[in-house]
């Protein structure tokens, strides 16, 4: 497997850092676009393990850190959910015009929640996968409740997220109120995997159902057993690579 850092400008002009990760014998059964979780990165073990696990099966991917996030430029503050869908807009543009078209949408937490949402823009793309997504992005509000008040009455808070302190706006919040996540997914008009561990403490369950529910055939759910929400384990990291691979075959 080749891997190789790039940069493209995203959706508020600044640079994303990027990595394409592609097999050695080059892309023979299509690229596909990764979306990070919430304050995660692309460098997130889980992601990369998943993505080395697409490359042993022909699969490019392309990975990167949202605006302030990571190693891309930018301030986090100053995005919300929607700019994210933009960042990936911009990831699919930059993908078919310097290497290989997006074919594949894979999003992991709140970034399974935005490729539902960023499949509607990007045409090339057949199939969608999401791991540990909440149905509707405002889920990830409940990680903001002890400071929402704040967040609300000074338009901005300093909210300590995965060990780290983010600054969070209250255009986040709105932005994250204004999603109409249940008509999109009915409407996604692409065949969609679904992993979710029974055990996820973050992100419960019942939202994998919520979505298979809504979602139109041709859709499939798979159950990722005792696997913790960041995939900590290397197996369960590998199992979703491989099981992607494999179900993928079928649409592209």
């Amino acid at each position: 497997m080749e891997s190789n850092k790039v940069e493209f400008l995203g959706s508020q002009g600044v640079k994303l850092s990027a990595r394409i990760d592609e097999p050695d014998q080059g892309v023979t059964k299509g690229a596909a676009l990764f979306a990070h979780c919430f304050t995660c990165s692309k460098n997130l073990r889980a992601v990369g393990r998943i993505s080395r696990t697409l490359t042993e099966h022909g699969m490019g991917v392309l990975r990167f850190d949202f605006t302030g996030l990571g190693e891309s430029e930018g301030d986090f503050a100053d995005t919300n959910f929607s700019s994210n869908i933009d960042d990936l807009q911009a990831a699919a543009e930059y993908m078919d015009q310097e290497w290989s078209t997006p074919r594949m949408l894979i999003g992991h937490s709140l970034g399974g929640a935005a490729v539902l949402q960023a499949a509607h823009r990007i045409a090339s793309v057949e199939a969608v996968a999401t791991i540990g997504a909440p149905c509707n992005p405002k889920h990830v509000a409940h990680l903001l409740v002890d400071k929402k008040d704040e967040i609300e009455k000074k338009g901005e808070a300093r909210v300590k997220l995965a060990g780290r302190v983010f600054t969070i706006k209250k255009q986040f919040l709105d932005d994250l109120k204004e999603q109409a996540m249940n008509k999109i997914i009915k409407n996604l008009d692409k065949a969609l995997l679904i992993f979710h561990s029974p055990v996820d403490k973050t992100v419960g369950i019942d939202n994998a159902a919520h979505i298979y529910k809504l979602a139109k055939h041709p859709k499939s759910f798979i159950s990722l057993d005792d696997a913790d929400h960041l995939l900590t384990n290397e197996e369960d990291a590998h199992y979703v690579g491989s099981v992607t691979a494999a179900w993928v075959d079928r649409y592209l």
